[in-house]
């Protein structure tokens, strides 16, 4: 008569230590994508940031304010986009896109920026070319709004974009700033009626505003923020 022979408690253990590593090594692999993603998105805000300001140290022009002869002049290569030359960004109904569209196209035409950018009226969108993409692949630009929480008046912002988890805009809010989405240079943007439409807006899911924290444990997978100059 044959026996039948069950796995002894040695082995159940082995393949129970088996387990915990490969979950151990998919969590861990997880965290450093995350971590990599919170990197980038802060070196990106930072380097947006610091491509403007040398281009007016440069040029004492603001870059997508200028208007496009003279940019291309004082470049020295064709420029088709610019603005007004009234000193600042400007994003008023009917002509939303047309400087900060212009930003793009001056930063990476001096060299303050990689790329080739579209320029042109249209909203940008994360196929046509018109602006830089997050490391989710959506939507960055630039504008003067006070599409952000807790404003006390227009500011000029880098919209980070859109698709970002909450538990990573959180870290990156610890990085870069005060891990209050209501306060310091990284705000979480507002829900509904942006300037700039849905690309500007994100989840209203990310934001606790009762505790002024963004609220991991919604796990919204669509946050965004204004990174204020």
């Amino acid at each position: 008569m044959n026996k039948q022979r069950g796995f002894t408690l040695v082995e159940i253990a082995i393949v129970l230590v088996i387990i915990g590593l490969l979950l151990g090594g998919i969590l861990k692999g997880q965290e450093l994508i995350n971590s990599a993603r919170v990197r980038n998105l802060a070196d990106t805000s930072t380097g947006v940031q610091a491509a403007y300001y040398g281009f007016i140290d440069r040029y004492r022009r603001i870059p997508g304010d200028w208007n496009a002869t003279g940019a291309a002049l004082a470049i020295g290569v064709p420029i088709s986009d610019g603005g007004n030359d009234n000193g600042q960004i400007d994003n008023a109904t009917g002509t939303e896109n047309v400087e900060p569209n212009a930003i793009w196209v001056q930063l990476a035409a001096a060299g303050f920026i990689q790329g080739s950018y579209a320029g042109g009226t249209v909203a940008p969108t994360n196929a046509n070319g018109v602006s830089p993409l997050n490391a989710f692949n959506n939507v960055m630009l630039m504008g003067r709004t006070d599409d952000f929480l807790t404003s006390p008046s227009v500011r000029l912002h880098l919209v980070v974009g859109r698709g970002i988890p909450v538990d990573v805009m959180r870290e990156l809010d610890q990085k870069v700033d005060d891990s209050n989405p209501e306060t310091g240079d990284l705000r979480a943007v507002v829900d509904t009626g942006a300037t700039f439409g849905p690309i500007a807006q994100q989840e209203a899911a990310c934001i606790d505003t009762v505790n002024n924290i963004w609220d991991v444990t919604a796990d919204a997978q669509s946050c965004n923020a204004a990174y204020l100059f």
